[in-house]
């Protein structure tokens, strides 16, 4: 377990959270008081790490509804304060002990963050095949959590001094941008749908929404909080492949874009492999009526960031529209 904290506290630096870093660190190296949640934690078995089944992450989303829901322990040693590994310890180790209830409950579920700034990707490759096709756009997301991001076309991007989106958008995303822009033609989607193993209300489940953000990024919890009051659409409970096999019968003159940021990959190998067939034995029977589309953003082993990869039928073209940092902070677009 303290070489899964090590590995999350150097993630987490490298996406700009030097607290989230410090917190980790500090988990990964002192001497855990003894417990319920220490016994639990480091008795863990499988892949710890974000790749896996998360469990710092667990740890640190728990911590942090605490904190949200006024902790006076952890909120004196939380950001905007700033204290000694020592300080943070003692603060955080007393809370193992004293709220190990909810901790331990915390524990049981993986991260749903659900990251807005995500949907920069999206706002791109939506102006980019309206510039293309020019025809209304039915979504499928995949993995959607509580769907914040499936009203990706209701927040506005900001990029190389051009701003897309509506003139009332809802919020609005402002990443480092490298790269041309993607036309300025403005898509229009006619529905939209999610599914989720384990959707999230977003009005009730606001505050698991809020914990997995992190404490010394207040910037994230604005954003959220602003999708969260916007979002209007519910996530449908069930398997992402099963739950799209029923929305892969094309309708005409409209273009279909299915679409998961972070997600695919957590999916098992033997669903991967179905929904790829699925999605290309649709999008054999496209046509120019019926385009189809499917963008991934998500990891591929490379780096920096999520490879931001397109498929288009018909034809079946593959189009590489760059990278994305996995928090969606930055935009290297080739699109």
């Amino acid at each position: 377990m303290s070489s899964a904290l090590a590995f999350q506290a150097k993630a987490c630096e490298s996406l700009g959270s030097p607290f989230m870093g410090q917190l980790m660190r500090v988990c990964a190296t002192m001497p855990w008081p003894e417990g319920v949640i220490r016994d639990r934690i480091f008795a863990w078995e499988g892949d710890l790490t974000p790749r896996g089944q998360s469990v710092s992450l667990r740890l640190a989303g728990a911590l942090h509804s605490l904190r949200l829901n006024g902790h006076a322990v952890l909120d004196a040693v939380y950001p905007p304060a700033q204290v000694t590994d020592d300080e943070l310890w003692d603060a955080v180790s007393a809370t193992l002990v004293s709220d190990e209830a909810t901790i331990n409950e915390w524990l049981n579920s993986a991260p749903q963050t659900n990251e807005v700034r995500r949907s920069a990707a999206l706002i791109s490759v939506g102006h980019w095949l309206a510039g293309r096709f020019g025809l209304p756009i039915r979504t499928s997301e995949l993995g959607a959590s509580a769907g914040l991001n499936l009203n990706w076309d209701r927040y506005a991007l900001e990029a190389n001094g051009q701003r897309f989106g509506p003139a009332d958008a809802v919020l609005t995303l402002t990443p480092d941008w490298t790269g041309p822009v993607p036309p300025l033609v403005a898509p229009r989607v006619v529905e939209r749908a999610g599914v989720d193993l384990n959707p999230l209300d977003p009005k009730t489940d606001a505050l698991r929404l809020q914990a997995y953000l992190w404490p010394d990024q207040p910037h994230r919890l604005e954003l959220t909080n602003a999708a969260i009051a916007a979002a209007d659409t519910p996530v449908a409970q069930g398997d992402a492949v099963d739950w799209l096999a029923g929305r892969l019968a094309h309708q005409p003159d409209q273009l279909h874009l299915i679409y998961s940021t972070v997600a695919w990959q957590y999916f098992p190998a033997k669903k991967q492999a179905e929904g790829t067939a699925l999605i290309e034995a649709a999008g054999a029977t496209a046509t120019d009526d019926t385009p189809l589309a499917w963008f991934s953003m998500e990891s591929d082993g490379g780096d920096p960031g999520a490879a931001m990869t397109l498929r288009l039928w018909p034809g079946d073209l593959h189009v590489d529209l760059g990278r994305v940092d996995f928090h969606g902070r930055w935009v290297d677009w080739r699109g």
